[in-house]
């Protein structure tokens, strides 16, 4: 048995911390929805694994063939189809499920997502709803000297690879020399390894470490060799994503979304053939997916969010692992 981990007092300040994210939103006229945790079929991303179980027939059914259904790893597969059908801006609290991850500091195997799409809104919008959220809830709770006033300090990731691992991002992508300047930092990547992994490996070891920690960093202009359904920026070879980082630890990810049908299509193709190969658990894919964004002439220009909220609870509240603030951590 698991025991509890959360004195009350911290159950009662978690609480809180919910409540007023709900606040947040209510008054800013986004619409809470809630959308299920078991889905027949997910969006293939090759970096997560899942968790699969089965519904079983009932008993005495002809079809004694039980069905396979995967926990979500983001609620991102229904909000969309709920954005086409509506076009409003909304939010969700919800608990989400990674596979395969290691459990204890930062991460758990089940946690609690925010999840928020504004319309009309592209990424640096969303940058800008994002620290007055912050701002609102810093002012509320003991940072642990977090700096949260003001806006975030924004670093493009090519700024990022110069300052923190020394050389060009783009020109070793084009010139193929990120495995070099991999082994050069003195990384050892195994043989094989394609652009976007080695960047992931560069990333991880010589930049994210480095990352401030004295105040909240939004990491910018993400790479487009790096597959993800988020609008190219006009130079090509930038994607309108961020990532924000409180105390060195990714919080938050955020897209201005893909509109385009037929980018979403490629999409799922080329990171289905990857999961097909890659994956431990496998998944059942909806290729038709893509249709959602034919809906009703074309999908609406916005900009989600997804935000590890109990990361941020850790943030306010001075802890240091993600244990300290969930009710029943997962720690083994």
């Amino acid at each position: 048995m698991l025991p509890c981990s959360m004195d009350l007092e911290l159950l009662q300040e978690r609480a809180q911390i919910i409540r007023q994210v709900r606040s947040f939103f209510d008054e800013r006229q986004y619409l809470e929805v809630d959308t299920p945790l078991l889905s027949p079929d997910l969006i293939p991303e090759s970096c997560l694994e899942v968790f699969e179980t089965r519904r079983l027939p009932p008993p005495g059914s002809k079809n004694r063939q039980s069905e396979p259904y995967w926990l979500i790893p983001s609620p991102e597969i229904w909000m969309k189809k709920l954005i086409a059908d509506h076009r409003q801006s909304l939010y969700q609290i919800c608990k989400c499920f990674r596979n395969g991850e290691s459990s204890g500091r930062f991460h758990s195997p089940e946690f609690t997502m925010l999840e928020y799409y504004t319309m009309g809104a592209n990424y640096l919008d969303s940058l800008t709803l994002t620290g007055e959220l912050f701002s609102s809830l810093f002012t509320a709770h003991c940072a642990g000297g977090i700096d949260a006033a003001g806006a975030f300090q924004r670093i493009t990731m090519e700024e990022a690879f110069s300052r923190w691992a020394g050389f060009d991002l783009y020109q070793a992508a084009s010139d193929g020399s990120m495995e070099a300047e991999a082994r050069r930092l003195g990384l050892d990547p195994p043989p094989g390894l394609d652009t976007a992994a080695l960047y992931d490996l560069i990333f991880i070891h010589a930049v994210e470490p480095n990352l401030p920690k004295d105040k909240p960093v939004a990491l910018i202009d993400y790479p487009a060799f790096v597959p993800c359904l988020a609008k190219k920026n006009r130079d090509g070879k930038t994607v309108e994503r961020w990532e924000l980082y409180v105390r060195g630890i990714e919080l938050a990810n955020c897209y201005s979304e893909e509109t385009d049908a037929e980018e979403v299509r490629r999409f799922f193709e080329t990171e289905s053939a990857e999961k097909e190969k890659r994956a431990l658990v496998k998944h059942r894919v909806d290729q038709d997916y893509w249709k959602v964004f034919e809906k009703a002439g074309s999908f609406p220009q916005c900009s989600g969010v997804a935000l590890g909220l109990d990361r941020l609870i850790m943030a306010l509240t001075g802890r240091s692992t993600i244990d300290g603030v969930l009710p029943f951590p997962n720690n083994k």
